[in-house]
Parts: structure tokens; sequence; C-alpha cells
């Protein structure tokens, strides 16, 4: 389990900022913070950090532009507060990082980049190429050209996301507060700062807040980032981008905000991109031996129950508990319409049934992530 001197001592860092942050409050974007982030990253770029910056703020630069006091619910708003925010937001970056001599590129995606294995893979090759390259990528969500992404994404994930994708050690995700509290600090003021904690501890989920009304996410999206970045072996820290000098008191070993470290060793840059699938295309519920099984052997026919969705051959879809609860997802060596006549059919049957078979095994272990 990774600690604090192992996060200041890692070499590659993800680092996200909010929305609030990055235009104080929907006030504009609040050019003397960026100057002091781009600041601490040129310096942490002097200690052989390679740094990818994952920036919110488009939407909110946009509304501030237009005079808009409250986030728009009507899409094309929405996409045109991102488009009008994005030009604001990467222009004062690049001027902020050009005083340091160094190079910015922008990088927008949306989660189907991501999902899509071919994109995924180019993706991957183009930021581990901008790093070879001595610049920050500065990544956001393609709100311009997003359709539910912009509704229910957020860039917490986003960087949990990206630090799979270029197997970043560490994620840094600075908010306005100092960290996770055992309580809303906003409302209780005996709330206490939980200093680390695993990822994976369910507790954390209880104690968490939504987002404020210039973001989408909150502390529950930000926990649920750390959990999805755990599973590549990466440590996040969630700390206040306010703190001055937050970035180099973490690098140097300062003890500030929440730690989440990963309790598992990286997973498979393979199973990576399997567990982090956001949008799988279905679901087969399993009995209790298919799910015991599940921990050592591929999913067989016999062990389903039921399914939905309306997926092909080699989409992901999830494996469910007989309670609902996602245990699993894998590719799919059938589709829908097949799997409705073979499930609960032993293997033997498939051939018969279909009147050919292609695998053995509706879902291959090779194919297949626990969670």
């Amino acid at each position: 389990m990774a600690d604090r001197k192992t996060l200041a001592d890692s070499k590659r860092w993800v680092i996200k900022i909010g929305s609030s942050l990055i235009t104080n409050e929907g006030q504009g974007l609040d050019v003397r913070a960026m100057q002091s982030w781009t600041k601490q990253i040129a310096e942490l770029r002097k200690r052989g950090k390679e740094i990818l910056l994952v920036s919110s703020g488009a939407v909110a630069e946009g509304m501030a532009r237009m005079n808009w006091s409250k986030r728009p619910h009507a899409l094309h708003e929405l996409q045109a507060a991102a488009a009008l925010g994005q030009m604001g937001l990467i222009q004062q970056f690049e001027s902020c990082f050009q005083q340091h001599g160094i190079h910015t590129a922008q990088v927008l995606l949306t989660h189907e980049d991501l999902s899509d294995r071919q994109r995924y893979l180019n993706a991957r090759s183009t930021l581990r190429t901008l790093l070879s390259l001595g610049a920050i990528p500065i990544i956001n969500e393609n709100d311009t050209v997003a359709t539910d992404e912009i509704r229910f994404g957020d860039n917490d994930t986003l960087a949990a996301l990206v630090a799979n994708l270029v197997e970043a050690d560490t994620v840094i995700i600075l908010t306005d507060q100092q960290g996770v509290y055992n309580k809303n600090p906003r409302t209780n003021d005996d709330a206490e700062l939980i200093s680390s904690a695993n990822a994976s501890d369910p507790e954390l989920l209880k104690v968490a807040g939504d987002g404020g009304h210039l973001g989408c996410g909150g502390m529950r999206t930000k926990i649920t980032a750390a959990q999805r970045a755990a599973r590549s072996g990466a440590t996040t820290l969630i700390a206040s981008g306010s703190d001055e000098e937050v970035l180099i008191k973490i690098a140097d070993n300062q003890v500030l905000g929440t730690l989440l470290t990963a309790d598992s060793s990286p997973l498979a840059t393979r199973k990576q991109w399997l567990a982090n699938q956001l949008k799988v295309k279905g679901s087969l519920q399993l009995d209790a031996g298919a799910c015991r099984a599940l921990t050592k052997n591929s999913l067989l026919a016999v062990g389903v129950t039921c399914a939905s969705g309306q997926f092909q051959r080699g989409d992901v879809v999830s494996c469910l508990d007989a309670n609902g609860n996602e245990i699993a997802r894998g590719l799919i060596n059938y589709n829908a319409t097949e799997v409705e006549l073979i499930k609960g059919k032993a293997s033997s049957k498939i051939e018969k049934l279909l009147g050919y078979i292609d695998e053995a095994e509706l879902i291959h272990r090779d194919n297949l992530v626990l969670l």
C-alpha cells in the first residue's frame, strides 16, 4: 500500500482542477490561481515528474462570459457555453505555461473515446507521445459534442480514466475543500478531515456529498474516481486547490488533504480497460454457483439466469449477482438473442440450440475482470 512518501516520490501525476477553483466560483477565469498552479507544475517538471492536467471550467467560463448565474439545463446551451469557455480556458493555460518555456497540448475526450478499444489505444499513444516530447497535455471532456456525458460525466472520473490510460502513479484532485470529511463540513462544525483511507473503503461513500451549482461532481465522484484509479495501482490525493503552493507541498511530502490508496496490485492493461468501461451494453444475472466460479473460471451459459440489453458479440456486458450487484464485466462471445436461447444450458447444448458454436464460454476468463 502506498504512503505519502511514495506519492511524493512518484513520477507520473494526473492533476485535476475543479470548475469552482479555476473560475473563482463562477466569476470568470482566476488568472492568478492559474499562474500559481502552472508555476508549481513547472517546478515539478524540473524535479523529473511527468504531468497531465485535467481541467474543468469550460462550461463555467462560458457561463461567466454570457453572464449566466445558473448552469443551464438545455443541452444546446451547455454545449454553447462549453465552446465559448474552452477558448478562454486553453488560451490562458497556454499563456501561463509559455512563461516557463513549456508547450501545452489541448486534448478533448469523451467517454466513448475510452470505451472503443481502438480509440482508447490511439488516445494512449498520443498522450504518451506528448509526455515524451515534454509537453503538458491539458485534458477536458469534449462537452461541445458530447450528449449524455455533459449531463452525467465529470472530470474526476475522466482524471481516473486518464490515469489508467497512461499508467500514472498518482492522481491529484484539487477541489474547494481540504479533503474528505467524516461529515459535511459546510453544515457541521465538528466535521473532521479524513487524513488517509483505503480507496475501496465503503464508509467513504456514506460521508460523501454532492457537487455545487458550477460543476457536476461532488466528493462522491472524487471517491469513485479514486476507486477507479486504484484499479491500476494509482494513489489519489484530494486536497484544496486554494492552499498556497499545494502541489509543491505534496511533492515535499507534507501532510495535507485525504490520501486514498490502492489495496491491490495493478490490473493488466486490457483488464483495466474492461473494468473502466462506463458504457456497458447489457447485463447477465448469475446464479450463486456461477458467481463463486468467476474467481477462477470463465463464465458459462449454464450459470446465467437472466439477460438484458441489446448487445452484440464482442460488446462489454456486466455480470450481476442475485441481488443485482455488479461483480464483474467482460467481452461477450454471443449476442443478446443467442444468449436468450442458451442461458441456463450446458455448453454441450449450444451447437444444438444455435445450429453452431463459436466458443464454449459466454465470457472467457481472459476477457473478464472482477469488480
